[in-house]
């Protein structure tokens, strides 16, 4: 398993979600972090996902 980094930000830069989570495949992070955004209403909010390597897994601004 690795460890993904999800966060949004509102347009100020003001951080208003930082969570991180496991999956087995970046494929399946981006779908648990696509789950996460639409569940806390974020999906139109600046955000990223990052895997552990650096690399941009979804990404809005």
């Amino acid at each position: 398993m690795r460890t993904y980094k999800l966060t949004a930000f509102e347009k100020t830069g003001e951080l208003i979600e930082e969570t991180t989570f496991t999956a087995e495949t970046d494929e399946e992070a981006k779908q648990q972090g696509l789950a996460l955004l639409e569940e806390k209403a974020l999906t139109e909010k600046t955000h990223r996902l990052a895997s552990p390597a650096g690399k941009l897994l979804l990404f809005h601004s």
